[in-house]
């Protein structure tokens, strides 16, 4: 094994240790378990820097609902909690996200991620036909986290008619190869949709809803994640629209979702509910995880194991080629020792990038990031010695492909020719590149989500 070879090995090793300490953090599990309790019959919350008590004796039941990519851990993390107090209910998860020990007494079913299909329907129909059964005396308990929009797809309509399964699942691919950032992606599904964008809440009333939240969007908006499964709406059919036209998309829409979006800015249909609906009185939303507790854990990880740590954001936006640049350009100056962090070091990063299609290749936005940079490497090789990077999804899957992300490292950018790379970022073709190189980071399913993280290591 050559120098080069050998630091990549424990480098690689160091920046997985910090990338588990970040995933274990936000376990759903754990989360749960640390943040829920049973006091006599009362259910105490302690989350966020508040305790919320519930007395179970006003219940007649409990159901328990949601969606999510972390939806499996999170409902057993509550049933380690509440047991057979539960009544009823169902989650909807993605496609192999069950987990070993799952949930023995709320039922799962598993959906498409991140487009949706007929499993998606069958469970916004079924969790719509629950909740609305829900009465005054119900506690219903609400698993959201990142996915949940498509994985409970309930597709609204107009007096003429209802939108189709088809027309959601084509308007969803044309956002996502627009490059169009998650949160204004939802705003345009919340708009089409008959359950998300707080009409949920509108279904469930007059029960309590207690929506304990994993959030995968920048900035943890309730009224993003998942679309706003729980939350009022501030955003309206014109912003809709708006976002559709921004990203040349709006004359590609089919028919239906036109119609609908136009009628909706003119008022012949209901808006979404807005901040100040009665309906949300009885609504309790519980933020559990999120990116930044992730990043903290990270941090403490890579400070223990002797590296001078920073993180930068838990709010990182854009898109994923041009991100890699401040990363490179980070890399470079503290090897010249002329950065903000002496060696060895680590920056951290989080958030959700986005990737504007250009070509027909397979990959998603971590691997694009961890391609560019990759590019960068084999571009100026003595500039990134001692430097390895790592961009991944915690919830284990990036776009389309059983990787969570991908690696960069002075090693793997020598085993590839710079035509190669360009070739593979010219067709948004990471995922076959690192295949060949042997530089995808695969974990299979997390059963948590909270965004993507970068580790970027300076030995």
């Amino acid at each position: 094994m050559s120098n080069l070879q050998r630091t990549a090995y424990f480098s690689h090793a160091r920046a997985e240790a910090v990338a588990r300490a970040a995933l274990d953090r936000v376990d759903p599990v754990r989360l749960i378990t640390r943040s829920l309790r049973l006091q006599d019959n009362l259910l105490v919350i302690e989350a966020e820097g508040l305790t919320r008590t519930f007395d179970l004796a006003r219940f007649d039941e409990i159901m328990v609902v949601g969606a999510g990519k972390a939806g499996a851990s999170m409902a057993r993390g509550l049933e380690e909690v509440l047991g057979d107090r539960i009544s009823r209910g169902l989650v909807s998860i993605k496609y192999g996200h069950r987990l070993e020990g799952a949930p023995e007494l709320i039922p799962l079913i598993e959906a498409g991620h991140p487009v949706p299909d007929e499993k998606s329907l069958q469970a916004a129909r079924e969790i719509a036909r629950l909740v609305g059964e829900a009465g005054e005396r119900t506690l219903c308990i609400t698993l959201i986290s990142g996915g949940g929009s498509s994985l409970l797809t309930l597709p609204g309509g107009t007096e003429d008619g209802t939108l189709s399964l088809e027309d959601i699942q084509a308007t969803t691919s044309l956002l996502l190869g627009a490059g169009t950032p998650i949160g204004e992606i939802n705003c345009v599904r919340k708009h089409l949709s008959g359950i998300s964008g707080g009409r949920f809440c509108r279904m469930a009333a007059p029960a309590t809803v207690v929506a304990l939240i994993l959030s995968d969007v920048v900035g943890d908006d309730p009224g993003s994640i998942a679309s706003g499964l729980a939350a009022a709406d501030p955003t309206t059919f014109h912003d809709a629209w708006e976002i559709c036209q921004r990203y040349g998309i709006a004359g590609n829409l089919p028919r239906a979702v036109q119609g609908v979006l136009q009628a909706g800015k003119e008022g012949a249909l209901e808006e979404t509910p807005k901040p100040g609906d009665p309906i949300f009185g009885t609504v309790h939303p519980v933020l559990l995880g999120t990116n930044r507790i992730a990043l903290e854990a990270a941090r403490r990880q890579a400070l223990d194991a002797g590296y001078n740590t920073r993180v930068l954001t838990s709010r990182l936006t854009g898109e994923a080629r041009e991100i890699a640049r401040v990363f490179t350009a980070l890399a470079a100056e503290i090897v010249q020792g002329r950065g903000f962090l002496e060696r060895p070091a680590c920056i951290l990063a989080g958030g959700e990038t986005t990737v504007t299609l250009r070509g027909s290749g397979k990959g998603g936005r971590n691997q694009e990031m961890a391609l560019a940079v990759l590019a960068e490497m084999a571009a100026s090789p003595g500039e990134y010695q001692g430097v390895t990077f790592l961009s991944a999804g915690t919830d284990g899957t990036d776009g389309p492909t059983d990787a969570a992300g991908a690696w960069a490292s002075p090693d793997l950018a020598g085993a590839g020719d710079i035509p190669d790379l360009q070739k593979a970022l010219a067709e948004n073709d990471s995922y076959h590149l690192f295949e060949r190189l042997g530089g995808l980071y695969i974990t299979g399913p997390t059963n948590t989500n909270v965004c993507d993280i970068q580790i970027l290591l300076v030995e």
